[in-house]
């Protein structure tokens, strides 16, 4: 036997017993000392796998929601898909809807649920995360020119109140007021702050625009 052949079979067998045929195959599925990780190209195929599963979850459940669309006015032909254009210089994704409409327009709660946070931030500007009745989701609303009068934490909100008003607030450009309208589906934790987000385009775009309550 060759002396290099020799010493490939005395590396396999110190290796660990972890050389696994597949059945008649006769193919090497794994060969990992033992506590060794599974390759990252391995997890982020099944990553892959679950997502489109877990985005069908996500629009049946909230299409069950018949959300408002949350912007006075504005015909649901008008919406634009800009959940996946970058921002940053495409630094980050953008991850939302944004809705133009004059400064003022009423902003409707797209469902019912609990105000959870009115905060304002450097990105954002004035704005307001509501929770749906189950707490299995955030909307979010950002770029708020001023919230409607007697908002506060902890509020039940129904569909179609009107939470705030159309602005620039935050990192919005002064001359193209709009809405960032936000969906994420939340942890276990249920953080305010944190999620996995959803598009909001194909849930709002066959909604039907709401007249402002009196």
């Amino acid at each position: 036997m060759p002396r290099g052949e020799s010493r490939l079979r005395r590396a396999l067998r110190s290796a660990m017993s972890g050389l696994v045929l597949g059945g008649g195959l006769g193919l090497i599925v794994s060969l990992l000392p033992a506590g060794h990780p599974p390759a990252p190209r391995l997890a982020q195929a099944a990553t892959g796998q679950e997502a489109p599963a877990q985005a069908g979850e996500d629009f049946a459940y909230l299409a069950e929601r018949r959300l408002l669309l949350p912007v006075e006015g504005v015909a649901p032909a008008a919406l634009r898909d800009t959940f996946n254009q970058g921002r940053d210089a495409g630094t980050r994704p953008h991850e939302a809807l944004d809705i133009p409409a004059p400064r003022g327009t009423p902003v409707f709660a797209v469902d019912d649920g609990r105000l959870v946070k009115l905060f304002t931030s450097v990105p954002g500007g004035l704005t307001l995360y509501q929770f749906d009745p189950g707490s299995r989701y955030a909307y979010y609303y950002a770029h708020l020119d001023r919230y409607a009068q007697g908002l506060h934490e902890g509020a039940q909100l129904q569909r179609g109140d009107v939470v705030g008003y159309v602005g620039s607030t935050g990192n919005a450009s002064a001359d193209a007021p709009h809405l960032h309208f936000a969906i994420f589906r939340l942890g276990a934790e249920r953080q305010w702050w944190k999620g996995e987000a959803v598009n909001p385009y194909p849930l709002l775009s066959p909604a039907q625009p709401v007249p402002r309550k009196p």
